[in-house]
């Protein structure tokens, strides 16, 4: 019987026994010296030596977290140009970007004078729920004083972003009135999609500026409703849209292709090939498309160029496309920083590799589209074609081009007015910024006659009244507009009332009077015309 009872108890006293052994092993491992631990798994790698070396034996006190930032960023710069070490500090930023959206208040601001300025109110956001409108100007955020303190945007962004549901008690001046407001923080959308809206009879126009986690949904919002206006024809505008979430592209290239076609492919030395393909009906497989790219667009705004150029399904306008192709995978570290790290390549249907060479090194490779300015590869047709890679042929017979960015089917010359010195230094002051501001605010029951962006833009014009104010506010930053060429004024005057436009409807209004003139646009009318 005694024996029996033993066998009962036997499996009980091994667990006890197992478990006490392990957590008295793993209190001596944490009490021995590292060289004389049993339990140690190998060699120290150099980099730690070193840096373990400079902590208890360096003759001044030094942060080694900085240096083992420094030493971390030294090793990717001898990868490629993509591969990125993203400080805890910074990581925050990154990644609301590419979630397209943040918490925090919901105001656009810039600051004059040492004066937090309201530029631009969200519509529907909590600082518009509260009452706070477009010219106020902040007094106190909180506890602290904010006027007149040497205060920076970084400062006041920290003050203003908080927890959803979390309250922010400010003090503003409008006009000559002192106004308190209590603002509830709410989560505020970071928009991928500039503008959507019908651009000529039966042609829609779509502008996005990154693929983030809700630019699909935007994108089929805008759809939906160019759909409902009857739209039959589509200019998608990726100008200057430097990519992010490949799934974003993909999802959105799907809506233009039909059957079971491949969008992309990826594969890397360590990944395996993985295809995305077409797997559903799209809401626009058969209308008339064109795409429009510049030298801005890159990493998913290729893909999804190169998609539709590869399947003939759309025209391609503009120049040749930045050239990276390489696939990034976010590694989160301990200490709450990440390593975006190059794992595999793009590749477009007819096996185009979009990455342009990286061999000469990163510097080279910043410097390339310079390099492409100077030979003449923003200006000429030809220069696209003589630095890509090997021809291809799509199913219909267009030959396109690999090893280096997308290459247009129809070439666009980079518009270089606007670039002469003076121009120059009112973009560098911001000169132009503060006089829209300052003008809008003091005008603001005139501008606010215009009820849409095609009300403003048939209505509104730059007088002289206008001019003369703008070249009086130049004198003040010691930019002098006398003696301007006429093709430049015609620039200035154009983005004046462009950034106007955008003052009231923020880029929805920018785009569509801006559109008006731009020749990249009028060049994809033309097109779509045909």
């Amino acid at each position: 019987m005694n024996n029996n009872r033993f066998r009962l108890w036997l499996p009980l006293i091994f667990s006890v026994v197992m478990i006490l052994g392990m957590f008295l092993g793993y209190k001596m491992k944490e009490k021995m010296p590292e060289n004389t631990r049993f339990f140690a798994t190998g060699k120290k790698g150099t980099v730690q030596e070193v840096l373990d070396l400079i902590a208890t034996r360096y003759v001044d006190p030094i942060r080694t977290d900085t240096l083992a930032d420094a030493a971390i960023e030294e090793m990717l710069s001898h990868l490629d140009p993509h591969s990125v070490f993203i400080p805890a500090s910074e990581l925050q930023q990154v990644n609301e970007d590419l979630a397209g959206k943040f918490e925090g208040i919901g105001i656009e601001f810039n600051i004059f004078n040492d004066t937090i300025n309201v530029l631009s109110v969200l519509k529907g956001g909590p600082s518009e729920n509260a009452g706070l409108q477009v010219g106020d100007k902040f007094l106190k955020i909180g506890d602290s004083a904010v006027a007149g303190k040497g205060i920076d945007g970084d400062k006041v962004r920290q003050l203003l972003k908080g927890l959803r549901g979390s309250k922010v008690n400010v003090s503003i001046l409008r006009g000559t009135e002192q106004k308190q407001y209590t603002i509830t923080r709410g989560v505020i959308p970071l928009y991928s999609l500039d503008a959507a809206y019908m651009i000529a009879p039966a042609t829609g126009y779509i502008r996005l500026n990154k693929f983030a986690e809700t630019t699909y949904e935007e994108f089929m919002e805008a759809m939906q409703k160019l759909k409902e206006q009857g739209v039959q024809k589509l200019l998608l505008d990726l100008r200057g849209n430097g990519g992010g979430i490949l799934q974003e592209a993909v999802e959105i290239a799907d809506e233009f292709l039909n059957d079971n076609k491949l969008i992309v492919y990826t594969q890397g030395n360590h990944t395996r090939k993985q295809e995305f393909r077409a797997k559903r009906e799209g809401i626009f497989e058969k209308g008339r498309l064109v795409v429009l790219v510049d030298e801005g667009s890159a990493s998913a705004s290729e893909v999804l160029t190169g998609a539709l150029q590869d399947w003939d399904r759309a025209e391609v306008i503009g120049r040749r496309t930045f050239g990276k192709g390489l696939v990034q995978e976010q590694y989160n570290l301990n200490d709450g920083s990440a390593l975006r790290l190059t794992i595999a390549r793009y590749y477009t249907p007819l096996g185009r590799s979009i990455q342009k060479p990286y061999d000469k090194g990163i510097e080279s490779y910043n410097d390339e589209l310079l390099d492409r300015y100077n030979h003449g590869g923003l200006l000429n047709a030809d220069s696209n074609r003589k630095v890509t890679g090997q021809p291809y042929h799509t199913p219909g017979g267009k030959l396109v081009y690999g090893g280096g960015g997308i290459t247009p089917d129809v070439f666009v010359a980079i518009d270089t007015s606007g670039t002469g010195t003076k121009i120059t230094h009112l973009y560098y002051k911001n000169t132009l910024g503060n006089f829209i501001y300052r003008y809008y605010v003091a005008h603001i029951q005139q501008f606010r006659l215009f009820t849409n962006p095609v009300a403003f833009e048939k209505g509104f014009q730059i007088n002289n009244e206008v001019w003369n104010a703008f070249a009086a506010f130049a004198e003040t930053d010691s930019i002098s507009l006398k003696g301007i060429s006429a093709t430049d004024k015609r620039y200035l005057e154009q983005r004046l009332k462009s950034l106007f436009a955008r003052q009231q409807w923020r880029n929805e209004g920018f785009f569509e009077v801006n559109n008006a003139s731009d020749p990249m646009v009028k060049k994809a009318l033309e097109e779509l015309e045909r």
